[in-house]
């Protein structure tokens, strides 16, 4: 069977514009979660959440097409901009002409332009059908990540959406896997984006009390696995990598960073919000990507957790662990960088899993920030408040979404 590796990678956060700035902040337990400065909070339960507020949409596309792509495209297009050139497969800009075809694009968002439906949606209702924008469309449908970014560098393999809530990211990995594996190319680029830091997306994971409302302590808002945890903290960003048949990358020298060598699938079939009991789905999931990754030997060391600072999902996600390693004093240690950077929905998986990979590269484990209150039903060791030295050999990163889409992968150094 063909091995795929990672030749690039590329993340963008409220932590930082690139993958080297994001993971040092990350590491250093600093926190980007804020004041909502985009909208006039007025009124709503919830102000706060982990906004890029310094990024200029000219640093990846001409300004007099900005009103083409909505914001998540935007910060897609910088974090493949990364990812690509840190790959080494351009060629003046541009994917070379005998390996186009055989480049692809798995892309994810769990929402897409919601900011974009929104302003039209008012435009329409307020002002007339003929007030709507005539790039409304494709600046809001998530394929259109890997529309863009293929016409930016040319790749003309498969171009694929993955559109499953919070495990979309995870899923264009796994979907990127297979499409290597099956032959039907040899490179392909993972993009992951999303920006719904707009009234309606505020307002409505608020309605349905899925947000921390901590406004007055923003940066203590999001505490995963801690006993005074009370609901996520919005996120908006990208995580960009570029998956390469092992043979192709090492022929032409590709920049090899690890092996992708499990990943695992599953359902809950439980309810449309909630985890299923005892996180019997992640379980499953978790499970399919250790068995696989056995195969090689590949033993984790540390798992990067859904973790989303919510009451059920994260004791689940600690009992799973529990199980699928046998018992809490098997678990490596674990944490969740959402306390840091938000929930970032489709692109959380794509994002954790850079930093899951650099946390392999560096030799240090991020930490889960706020741990403040033990909670006795969440034991495992989640690194607290500091981050920890320890070398690595394989990596693991969960994701787990609303309707009970579940997604693991496992990558190990070569």
């Amino acid at each position: 069977m063909r091995r795929v590796v990672v030749t690039g990678m590329g993340m963008v956060n409220a932590l930082g514009l690139n993958k080297e700035d994001a993971f040092s902040a990350i590491v250093k337990g600093k926190c980007g979660v804020k004041e909502i400065t985009s909208f006039d909070t007025t009124g709503f339960p919830v102000r706060i959440a982990a906004e890029i507020t310094n990024f200029d949409p000219a640093s990846v596309m001409n300004l007099k097409d900005v009103k083409k792509a909505g914001r998540f495209i935007q910060l897609a297009l910088l974090a493949a901009k990364e990812a690509v050139f840190e790959s080494q497969i351009l060629q003046e800009g541009k994917c070379p002409q005998e390996w186009a075809e055989r480049m692809g694009i798995s892309s994810a968002s769990g929402i897409g332009g919601l900011g974009n439906i929104e302003a039209n949606s008012i435009y329409c209702f307020d002002k007339g059908p003929r007030k709507v924008n005539p790039f409304f469309i494709t600046s809001a449908l998530v394929n259109m990540i890997g529309g863009f970014v293929s016409i930016e560098y040319g790749f003309k393999g498969p171009n694929l959406s993955s559109v499953t809530a919070c495990a979309a990211g995870t899923h264009a990995i796994i979907e990127a896997y297979k499409t290597i594996v099956l032959e039907g190319a040899d490179r392909m680029l993972v993009v992951g984006a999303e920006s719904t830091i707009c009234p309606v997306g505020i307002g409505g994971f608020a309605s349905i009390r899925a947000l921390s409302n901590r406004n007055d302590e923003p940066l203590k808002a999001s505490r995963p696995f801690d006993k005074e945890r009370n609901g996520f903290v919005m996120g908006e960003g990208a995580g960009a990598l570029v998956l390469e048949e092992y043979e192709s990358a090492k022929s032409r020298g590709a920049p090899i960073c690890v092996e992708l060598v499990g990943y695992g699938e599953s359902g809950d079939a439980c309810h449309i919000t909630a985890p299923a009991p005892e996180g019997e789905g992640a379980y499953r999931a978790m499970k399919q990507a250790l068995h696989m990754a056995s195969k090689v030997g590949a033993k984790v060391g540390y798992v990067n957790a859904h973790g989303t600072s919510t009451g059920y999902n994260d004791l689940y996600e600690t009992i799973a662990l529990k199980n699928v390693f046998g018992g809490k004093e098997n678990v490596p240690p674990v944490s969740s960088t959402k306390g840091q950077i938000g929930h970032c929905l489709g692109a959380a998986g794509a994002i954790e899993a850079v930093i899951s990979i650099m946390a392999m590269q560096e030799g240090i484990l991020p930490p889960t920030i706020n741990q403040e209150t033990p909670d006795p039903q969440c034991d495992l060791d989640y690194i607290p408040n500091e981050a920890r030295q320890a070398k690595l050999e394989a990596v693991m990163s969960n994701s787990f979404g609303f309707g009970g889409t579940n997604g693991v992968v496992i990558f190990k150094a070569l």
